[in-house]
């Protein structure tokens, strides 16, 4: 694994727009660089690839363990009228769409999970459009070898698994249209399940209303939404008065409910209790848990319920880092032994390995100046060499 410069194309901006994507992200920070690449040997590429099958298989066992355990999901803070919900979701084997595991690694030792976004995880757009139309514009300029590669078919699995989803009726997208990394996603992802052979519809969240009798999700032509696909945090969503109403436990999600176990930082204690000392976990411990003191005064501090990271900081030797802010985690945190990101020509960067449905789909790399990663964090092209 390694870091070299990379020709910019000159009419990147015009190209970009062609397949909308948003050259900035939160905060007006570019959202892509291209100015440099990360190339892999074929074996470390494998390796993640078997890092993140693994992750998903020890997920599943402890969604199986905390969907059977009103104990478990109390820890989680989940709220009691989502258990049943919830369970409910998981006894179906709700079909799943997607995820990202965020791995520490440098090519020198074991990938180690930093996170999972299992819910509503962000770049998919940069992971499987953008990097693959710059590869394959580099290979076809000359600039990049004919034979050259990316750990890359998230856009194909991702039609596949639309279809596999299949279904009768409409599957509703719904994201923030005013906010453009939410309305990129939920429109690429549209796209795959209408190539899929989906009839879709899409909506702002704000214009999911309910039936008279609450047992129905409405939207504003009065259209019953039987199949939802929401770019909309499962704690935001149950803490909602709507997040109480009879039409939870009818209309089919994509995520499904039980997602809600594994987008919370408790799933990375609760993994690490589960397998402890796996080759691909960080100590991670409930703060108020008092094995947490075994790490020292130095470690990661995440709130139990923090997308993307974003709320997380970092305790060293006893003073808070940047990143953290007091009006996050009113229900708890964890500590996680703290992992230095991989530097590479003085970036810190996070390897984001894909998941669609049961299978390792693609990787994206976000790099930044700082120490830690945050939502402010560049996305950079990796080839397989």
């Amino acid at each position: 694994m390694k870091r070299e410069n990379s020709p910019v194309r000159p009419d990147f901006a015009e190209h970009a727009a062609e397949i909308g994507f948003t050259l900035v992200n939160e905060g007006g920070a570019p959202a892509w660089d291209e100015s440099a690449r990360y190339v892999f040997s074929l074996g470390e590429v494998e390796e993640l690839e078997a890092a993140t099958a693994e992750m998903h298989a020890l997920c599943q066992e402890l969604v199986d363990r905390v969907a059977q355990s009103e104990e478990l999901m109390r820890r989680l803070r989940i709220p009691h009228h989502a258990f049943d919900v919830i369970a409910e979701s998981w006894a179906r084997r709700d079909p799943s769409l997607y995820g990202r595991f965020d791995f520490a690694y440098d090519g020198a030792g074991p990938p180690k999970l930093l996170d999972y976004n299992a819910d509503a995880p962000a770049n998919l757009v940069e992971s499987s459009v953008v990097q693959w139309h710059w590869l394959e514009q580099l290979a076809a300029s000359g600039v990049l070898p004919q034979h050259v590669d990316q750990f890359n078919s998230l856009h194909e699995r991702l039609v596949a698994r639309f279809a596999d989803i299949g279904g009768g009726g409409t599957l509703h997208f719904a994201g923030m249209s005013n906010q453009a990394g939410d309305l990129t996603t939920v429109s690429y992802l549209e796209e795959c399940a209408r190539a899929a052979g989906l009839a879709t519809s899409l909506i702002d969240i704000r214009d999911i209303g309910l039936s008279p009798d609450e047992a129905e999700f409405l939207d504003r032509r009065g259209q019953r939404i039987g199949r939802l696909f929401k770019l909309y945090a499962w704690e935001r969503m149950f803490a909602d008065p709507f997040g109480r109403a009879p039409a939870m436990r009818r209309t089919r999600f994509i995520e499904p409910p039980w997602k809600m176990i594994l987008s919370n930082k408790g799933t990375l204690a609760l993994l690490w209790q589960m397998a402890p000392n796996h080759p691909n976990l960080l100590p991670c411990f409930f703060e108020e848990d008092g094995r947490a003191a075994t790490l020292g005064e130095t470690y990661a501090r995440k709130p139990i319920f923090s997308g993307e990271g974003a709320k997380a900081g970092a305790m060293r030797d006893g003073a808070r880092g940047a990143g953290e802010k007091d009006a996050h985690g009113r229900e708890g945190f964890v500590r996680q032994a703290l992992r230095p990101l991989p530097q590479f020509d003085g970036r810190s960067v996070v390897l984001g390995c894909w998941l669609v449905g049961d299978a390792p789909a693609g990787l994206g790399l976000r790099e930044e100046a700082s120490p830690t990663a945050s939502r402010r964090a560049r996305f950079v092209p990796h080839v397989i060499l």
